[in-house]
């Protein structure tokens, strides 16, 4: 094990280790790591926080974290799943909402345009860009897309459905 072992070092260490449902990020872009705390003893605990509470990757983020640990020398490592307060979108880094543009996953963004399609209950509806084309002229198709964190989209402009990741 490294002898002078930094959370900066491990944190660099989880880089490594990516979103097994959007695998363009890591844990640490995606903001799912919260905290890294190092013992006396070189002893880690790496908590992490789940894009919500029933993230089905969560189990395969945990396994992959202790394997990395593992891997660098860490004899005892933990990964602790923490969720107060719960994971935000905004925790994710600008990097992050590149690479899922560039993957074909609108980001959740900063300021969503307005619709003026109508909806059920007199709800408003955000327009989400198009990653593609970034046409506005988009249309909802289903609240969840191949993950519960992401919704499904078409494009009126370039035709192209796509997902949406969900902010939260």
């Amino acid at each position: 094990m490294v002898s002078t072992l930094t959370p900066e070092m491990v944190r660099s260490w989880l880089r490594g280790v990516k979103d097994p449902e959007v695998p363009v990020l890591d844990i640490v872009e995606l903001g799912l790591v919260r905290s890294i705390q190092i013992g006396d003893a070189g002893e880690v605990q790496v908590d992490i926080t789940p894009t919500y509470s029933g993230c089905p990757a969560m189990e395969v983020i945990e396994g992959e974290v202790a394997e990395v640990l593992a891997q660098h020398g860490v004899v005892e490592g933990t990964v602790k799943r923490v969720f107060s307060p719960p994971w935000t979108t905004a925790w994710m880094t600008s990097e992050a909402r590149e690479k899922l543009q560039a993957y074909g996953i609108a980001p959740p963004p900063s300021g969503e345009v307005e619709s003026t399609s109508p909806v059920a209950m007199g709800a408003t509806v955000r327009a989400v860009p198009c990653p593609f084309c970034g046409s506005t002229n988009t249309t909802l198709q289903s609240a969840f897309g191949s993950t519960a964190c992401k919704s499904l989209h078409t494009c009126q402009q370039c035709h192209q459905p796509f997902e949406h990741f969900k902010a939260h």
